[in-house]
């Protein structure tokens, strides 16, 4: 079922997207990704969110938002609005959804861990749902001989047979067979595309596999975008922060978007631990990425061993829980602030939701309950990992308002695997959630929510 187009992200379209039906010329007006980060933050720091753009009283917000854009730019942007209504129309015909990041179904995996830098907008076609899995990220050169591509489909089978969704590009060589093999053994595939969605999603090979909803298919592009080189890097920090873990089964050394993608996640964002593949012979590219700390993949033979490699904890991950909260804000505590981290104030339902969007305005204070009078919660003690769960626990317990895996409020909450299930084994033990069978997950006790 195609999302319904809500207001928000009919806004953020007009803004920044070309808006071609098939053949057609992009608007030079559109506002680049930098521009709207710019544009989205000062909406929120006035109080308002996208959708106020084009509703009645859209004049005087216009005025508003001069000193970030110009006015007269952005009535050219938002007038597009029978071009909106006839693209939309065609990518309804095709099955191809549209999600924005002021949208409550936009991934959370990617709010957690790209935050205001995650894509303004997702194209994509399949299981919306898919894109929460986690899973394996493969990802390698385009050009590969047999034996490297029968290695990769020996992956994907691998990781279907164990659960596990497979996270790739789409590209041709590795990305393909990856996603090949797991499709074949039955398992479920998101792939992150840079190009060419639309034209992708109505291959007949894909067709079924969407609509059965073994297959997503999700890029931050026009559907009708075609093959370019910035896009094709800059979608590599989606899959990785699609994932759980990641495997490089080939690369180039210092050079392309397979070295580019891993080096940036190996030395910048640190999402998910870097496997290379082992060799026998010289590759300078997985020898070069393996200096810059990827582990070497064990070549694991059977799902036991596979679900091994998914234990394997960064080692900045643990750290990073104890700083603060950076996570749930755009720019953490302000080294001047006197006020404990422990003290700081429940998030709301909406702005856990979006996670770290910058699209929706700030919950006011009074509509929250502050962390000391949440009823039924035990008080902080005075240590520091005291002090830290105490602010965490109201915060996972209005998360698991509805059913969430281990894996899933890592990512909602930006934080290993191994964090977030001792912290719910914890709250387990202390009856605030309970884990359940059907569906599989955690969940909170309602007796227990906010008194």
């Amino acid at each position: 079922m195609t999302p319904v187009l809500s207001p928000n992200t009919q806004a953020i379209l007009l803004l920044t997207a070309p808006l071609i039906a098939g053949r057609g010329t992009a608007s030079s007006d559109l506002l680049s990704p930098g521009e709207y980060k710019r544009l989205a933050r000062h909406l929120r720091e006035i109080q308002r969110q996208p959708s106020d753009l084009i509703s009645s009283g859209a004049a005087e917000i216009l005025r508003a938002c001069q000193p970030v854009i110009d006015e007269s730019r952005l009535q050219r942007l938002l007038g597009r609005g029978f071009l909106l209504s006839q693209v939309v129309e065609h990518w309804q015909a095709r099955a191809i959804w549209v999600v924005s990041r002021a949208d409550a179904e936009y991934p959370r995996r990617l709010k957690a861990r790209l935050r205001e830098d995650s894509p303004a907008v997702l194209y994509g076609c399949g299981d919306m749902s898919l894109l929460e899995s986690g899973g394996l990220a493969v990802v390698g050169s385009r050009h590969v001989d047999e034996s490297l591509i029968n290695y990769t489909m020996a992956v994907g089978r691998l990781a279907a047979q164990a659960g596990r969704a497979l996270v790739s590009g789409g590209a041709k060589g590795i990305d393909q067979a990856a996603m090949r093999g797991a499709l074949e053994a039955g398992g479920k595939v998101c792939g992150v595309l840079a190009d060419s969605l639309e034209k992708t999603t109505m291959n007949r090979e894909h067709r079924n596999l969407l609509l059965d909803g073994q297959l997503v298919l999700v890029s931050p592009y026009d559907p009708n975008a075609g093959f370019n080189v910035g896009h094709a890097m800059q979608r590599n920090k989606l899959i990785y922060a699609l994932a759980d873990t990641s495997l490089v089964v080939s690369a180039d050394f210092n050079k392309g978007g397979t070295w580019a993608g891993a080096v940036e996640q190996l030395d910048k964002l640190k999402f998910v631990p870097v496997f290379v593949r082992p060799t026998s012979d010289s590759s300078v590219g997985l020898e070069g990425l393996r200096k810059k700390g990827a582990r070497l993949w064990p070549n694991p033979q059977d799902v036991d061993s596979f679900e091994a490699v998914f234990n394997v904890v960064m080692p900045t991950q643990a750290a990073a829980t104890q700083v603060g909260f950076a996570l749930f804000s755009n720019d953490g505590p302000s080294p001047t602030d006197s006020k404990p981290t422990a003290s700081l104030d429940v998030i709301s339902d909406v702005q856990l939701a979006v996670a770290t969007s910058e699209e929706l305005p700030p919950v006011k204070p009074e509509c929250v309950a502050p962390m000391e009078e949440a009823k039924g919660s035990p008080q902080p003690e005075s240590t520091p990992a005291e002090m830290l769960f105490a602010a965490v626990r109201p915060v996972i317990q209005q998360l698991l308002n509805a059913p969430m895996k281990d894996v899933e409020v890592a990512a909602a909450l930006d934080i290993s695997n191994a964090q977030a299930k001792a912290w719910l084994q914890r709250l387990v033990d202390e009856g605030l959630i309970e884990k359940q069978k059907n569906p599989l997950g955690y969940i909170a006790k309602q007796s227990n929510l906010f008194g």
